[in-house]
């Protein structure tokens, strides 16, 4: 029998000021876990994905928390657990999740579906458990996005280097999927036998963040880099983001560069290289009216250096400036979801959802 749950969150409405300018933090909910994903059900609830393997529905008006089920198939392993919640554009009331499985003596990444109806989550169909044979608890992702007709997720090197290179397997790439988890005819390697027919693109480390801008049809992510070299890059067919070929990070036990290079011919360069690195978690492109100053540009969240980042582009797609937001507020920043009315909200470490007030 499952048991529903539910929890009073405090401190609701509460406005902390974290910035000489005018954005401010807003707390919507608190005393969750790790809420890694959310993703919005209408205007008033935010469905949340909890890394220890709990979903639930956070009221947006007075932040109380049900727990909604806890899905047998997540393993939470180190840095897995249950991970990326997304709505989909295909299907009404059907969400897609991502999280880590235990698969013999390996851990992977997966996809599933689900419906929301009445309160419940119901019709959970897994779609996709990558192939890695990794048994780490690192570096699983995993973001969801989509375009008008696919699906794409992250999935990281799992903590494997020698994958970011290896078409064999799903570890250190983003893939392009249909609805119902299978490969479209069209990807870039579905006639090369050395390939998996998922990959869309390849050479990445651990890509946690993840978004397709539908008014330039343009599909970013950002990764974390080694030490130093965090990464935005903008996502093309079939090409490879170097990891670990090139690399600006360091190796965490010494000043020694990771990689041949910076950059090689052949290898897609990023857009933007962090260093030190913010270790980034979640990217949006902003379209909207809410935060004017926002409009068009990319915002991630910092876990090591507690922030919103803001980035730049011009109309070349390149990036020509960074703007760091809610420093004091001293949060892991772990997710960003727009609402339907434009709102941005982001979750943190601490067990935190709050509302970007400018």
């Amino acid at each position: 029998m499952k048991i529903h749950t539910y929890l009073a969150l405090g401190a609701i409405g509460a406005v902390l000021s974290t910035s000489v300018y005018a954005w401010q933090a807003e707390l919507v909910a608190s005393g969750l876990k790790v809420p890694w994903g959310m993703s919005s059900i209408d205007d008033n609830q935010l469905l949340v994905t909890q890394r220890h393997g709990e979903i639930g529905v956070v009221n947006l008006d007075d932040g109380f928390y049900r727990t909604v089920t806890t899905p047998a198939q997540v393993s939470a392993v180190g840095q897995g657990g249950l991970l990326d919640v997304a709505k989909s554009p295909f299907e009404d009331n059907t969400f897609y999740f991502t999280y880590s499985k235990q698969v013999e003596d390996a851990y992977e990444t997966a996809l599933a579906s689900a419906q929301y109806q009445q309160g419940k989550l119901i019709g959970w169909k897994e779609l996709l458990v990558t192939q890695s044979g990794s048994d780490t608890g690192r570096h699983f992702g995993s973001r969801i996005t989509f375009d008008r007709r696919y699906v794409y997720m992250s999935v990281g090197d799992r903590g494997v280097r020698d994958n970011g290179q290896n078409q064999k397997t799903h570890a250190g790439s983003i893939l392009r999927l249909l609805p119902n988890g299978l490969a479209p005819e069209d990807n870039p390697f579905t006639k090369v036998n050395s390939a998996l027919n998922e990959i869309w693109s390849y050479g990445h480390r651990n890509p946690q963040g993840l978004f397709y801008d539908r008014s330039t049809q343009q599909l970013w992510s950002i990764e974390h880099g080694p030490r130093g070299g965090d990464e935005i890059n903008l996502i093309l067919k079939g090409e490879n983001y170097g990891w670990p070929v090139t690399s600006h990070g360091k190796e965490y036990w010494g000043p020694i560069s990771v990689g041949e290079a910076k950059t090689l011919p052949g290898i897609q360069t990023p857009k933007k290289v962090y260093v030190p690195s913010i270790a980034p978690s979640s990217l949006i492109l902003y379209r909207g009216d809410k935060y004017p100053s926002l409009n068009g540009k990319l915002v991630s969240g910092a876990l090591k250096l507690t922030h919103l980042n803001v980035v730049t582009l011009d109309e070349q797609a390149n990036i020509v400036a960074e703007e760091r937001l809610l420093e004091s507020l001293g949060e892991r920043i772990r997710d960003l979801e727009v609402t339907p009315a434009g709102e941005i909200l982001f979750s943190t470490d601490s067990g935190n959802i709050y509302r970007l007030v400018e």
